[in-house]
């Protein structure tokens, strides 16, 4: 296993802090599709005993993030393009729909998390990129003031950032394009035309959906080759 990670502060319960640290490292691709976690070695880098690394294990493995392979313990799963098309389609339809609930409340989009991702964009942080993006959205959703759509958007979210991670490595003028397009969304909801925020933003889970499975088919031909 090559992740290394931090000591985690001393608490009661660790289980919520490992399985986050762990589901942020196989999402910024730190922890590769196919790697081997090995419960000594995360429960010895992250100075915790080895019960909740085996509860936080056991929540990924439930969530279909790791996996068990037969004489080679617990890996991270593969990624399947197919079902992260469908999150996809689910996707667009929820964020066309949060879109057009902020526009009519003229929801203004803080210009710092535009701006924080574009500088995010430029840079090599993986993990800053996704989070980044995922402050945007999740901004609309709780503007809608339905918080059943934020709570629905959670769970796609938390298997979409795997593959966005396995796919960031893009250009740099790539990255600035979904950002313009974010700014774009932003201008649409501010001015209250929910018609034009919602086909912005159905447009932009295309494009992204597009991008995403173009990049996930070059991630497993380069696997595969280099296996």
């Amino acid at each position: 296993m090559s992740a290394t990670f931090p000591k985690i502060q001393a608490r009661p319960d660790y289980v919520d802090e490992v399985y986050k640290m762990l589901l942020d490292a196989i999402s910024d691709g730190t922890l590769a599709p196919g790697t081997r976690l090995t419960q000594e070695e995360i429960a010895e880098q992250m100075q915790v005993s080895r019960s909740p690394v085996i509860q936080a294990i056991r929540i990924l493995k439930k969530d279909g993030f790791v996996q068990d392979a037969p004489g080679r313990g617990v890996l991270v799963a593969p990624l399947d393009a197919e079902s992260i098309g469908h999150l996809y389609e689910i996707r667009g339809s929820l964020d066309a729909l949060a879109a057009r609930l902020a526009a009519k409340r003229h929801f203004k989009v803080d210009p710092k998390l535009i701006s924080d991702g574009r500088r995010a964009a430029q840079g090599e942080d993986v993990k800053a990129m996704i989070d980044a993006d995922m402050a945007f959205h999740h901004a609309i959703y709780r503007a809608t003031g339905n918080p059943l759509l934020e709570q629905n958007a959670q769970t796609y979210w938390v298997h979409l950032r795997r593959a966005m991670g396995a796919v960031l490595q893009s250009s740099a003028q790539q990255r600035k394009s979904i950002w313009d397009e974010h700014e774009a969304i932003a201008e649409a909801i501010a001015s209250g035309d929910s018609a034009r925020a919602a086909e912005l933003t159905e447009l932009h889970t295309t494009r992204a959906r597009e991008n995403l499975i173009s990049r996930l088919d070059e991630y497993f031909s380069d696997t595969r080759q280099t296996a």
